[in-house]
């Protein structure tokens, strides 16, 4: 099982995380292996929007590109029915009292998850990184917005994320590297349609090219993003760290290639056991691992590792592998307008309204939101789930009716803070087991106690805005009161400053063994007042390999 390779680091998972962090090393001359469980993409053969019958396929379910869970999710309040899910033409979404699991909404496979996403590229608001000191609540961070600014800097760059010049709702020391978008024109109507109601809107940063970019086109605005990126224009991990990683000559990247278990021994980790396509296992022994396969499969991982040494999982000395789960918290309402507004072109969500996002901006809680357009990620800007979801009748008289008014369905999303609490963690399903042999995570999905009025409030602040766009009859409403449904999760190896309430310090670094870093959003503390997590976890991903590399400099690990 030995493996004569020579690597400084060896990176499992090549999303968000693990593609900076190798970006990162390799750009420093640092020898890099990346693993990741799933296949390798082919924006050309495997993402075909170009192809009539495109609204049929979802992004490509290719071996290896999902992984399994098991969850065990909470009863439902019944004072909270307002909340519950639901379809004019499908009825309840979660029938019953208990809440349903839906889907983690995540890809194996080199790019992870950014393979998929809408490219919302989101810093994170500095009060969020302060709950505990400013309210009382959850953790704060181990350092403040301006430790993390510069890197947030660096991977913008990189990216070429777009964003307004008149942008404030973050410090920023200087520009966007790309002008905004210039919003759809639907997004132009609900701009003004809702200026009534005290709603501002700007553009929503996006790692999308405004204009070429560094080899990479400008957008089309199919609104596709979900399905994968044909043009090669979004910035997809795989496309804009891992393609410079590789090309500088010190990183390899290995697909279909997992990690089974991570061996320690006198305070260092020694060996990655890994198994290939072929199911034969391999050892390596790099300088240093980064763990970066996400809040539910890093966890997992390290749990799974347990030893003598560390019988209730590896670098879990505080107990807190696992803990700490934080989920997304989400409403997405949809309804016809009475204009069409070509809703089926343009960026999935082009424009963001932030003055709800600070942690105190929603009276009575503690925890912010935000709220997008978001017809395409709703899967609503193609015909037939125009059809089957918005509209109703058989024959010539839908045909006619589809005619009128395709691209004029329109959905509002709204996405909130989700805090920590003991209801919600990450552990070992006793019973299943993946095809390796090794349990399965569990998803262990309780709400926290403001969540539901947070969700009340975003629902309702959603209502009152679409009712003043013209909309009055909503269709969908769909929520993860009672649909566990989560395209972003955090926090089940928490970084901190005491090794008693965290799993990895400041930078990453598992308190005990010196050669672990963790790069992804299980870092997390908190989780934000609903901003897209990527750009901060590649900003966490650069600053924690760049400290990671000064050590191997010095050769202290």
């Amino acid at each position: 099982m030995a493996s004569t390779e020579a690597w400084d680091v060896v990176i499992v998972g090549a999303g968000a995380g693990g593609s900076v962090a190798a970006w990162t090393l390799a750009g420093l001359g640092v020898r890099t292996l990346v693993l990741d469980a799933g296949p390798q993409f082919d924006r050309l053969r495997d993402y075909r929007v170009d192809q009539a019958d495109w609204e049929l396929r979802s992004f490509p379910d290719k071996p290896g590109s999902k992984g399994r869970y098991t969850s065990r999710l909470d009863p439902l309040d019944p004072r909270w029915q307002a909340l519950r899910s639901w379809s004019l033409n499908y009825g309840p979404q979660a029938p019953g009292n208990q809440r349903r699991f839906g889907e983690y909404q995540h890809v194996r496979g080199i790019g992870g998850s950014t393979l998929h996403f809408s490219a919302e590229n989101h810093r994170l608001h500095p009060d969020a990184m302060r709950l505990k000191s400013l309210f009382g609540v959850a953790a704060d961070w181990p350092f403040d917005y301006a430790t993390l600014a510069p890197h947030y800097d660096a991977v913008e760059r990189q990216l070429g994320t777009a964003g307004a010049e008149s942008d404030r709702s973050r410090p920023r020391s200087g520009p966007f590297p790309l002008p905004a978008h210039a919003p759809s024109y639907a997004s132009q109507k609900l701009m003004a349609a809702t200026r009534a109601l005290g709603v501002e809107w700007q553009a929503n940063p996006v790692a999308i090219p405004s204009r070429p970019y560094q080899g990479r086109p400008s957008c089309v605005y199919c609104g596709q993003c979900n399905r994968g990126c044909m043009l090669g224009d979004k910035g997809s991990a795989d496309l804009v760290f891992l393609a410079p990683a590789l090309a500088s000559g010190m990183c390899t990247v290995r697909p279909d290639t997992r990690a089974i278990r991570i061996e320690a021994e006198h305070g260092r980790i020694v060996r990655v056991v890994c198994r290939g396509s072929d199911n034969r296992d391999f050892a390596l022994s790099p300088r240093a691992v980064v763990l970066a396969c996400g809040a539910l499969e890093t966890p997992r991982l390290l749990l799974n590792s347990s030893a003598s040494h560390s019988p209730q999982g590896l670098a879990n000395e505080s107990g807190l592998v696992g803990k700490n789960f934080m989920e997304t918290v989400m409403t997405a309402l949809a309804g016809l307008h009475p204009e069409p507004l070509g809703t089926m072109r343009g960026l999935p969500s082009d424009i963001v309204c932030w003055q709800h996002n600070a942690p105190d901006a929603i009276p009575g809680m503690v925890g912010g939101c935000r709220f997008v357009p978001m017809t395409s990620s709703a899967d609503l800007a193609g015909p037939i789930n125009h059809a089957r979801r918005m509209l109703s009748g058989w024959g010539a008289e839908l045909k006619a009716t589809l005619r009128q008014t395709y691209g004029c369905a329109f959905a509002l999303g709204a996405f909130g803070e989700s805090l920590p609490h003991a209801g919600a963690f990450i552990d070992l399903d006793p019973h299943e087991r993946d095809a390796d042999g090794l349990p399965l995570a569990r998803i262990n999905a309780g709400h926290e106690a403001t969540t539901p009025a947070r969700l009340d409030f975003m629902r309702r602040r959603s209502l009152a805005m679409l009712d003043a766009f013209g909309i009055a009859e909503i269709k969908e409403q769909i929520t993860t009161y009672d649909l566990f449904s989560a395209s972003h999760v955090f926090g089940t190896c928490r970084m901190g400053g005491d090794p008693s309430t965290s799993v990895v310090d400041a930078f990453g670094r598992s308190h005990r063994w010196g050669n672990l870093f963790v790069a992804d959003a299980s870092l997390f503390p908190t989780s934000g007042g609903g901003e897209s997590p990527s750009l901060t976890i590649g900003a966490l991903a650069r600053r924690g390999t760049l400290h990671l590399a000064e050590l191997l400099a010095r050769r202290d690990i």
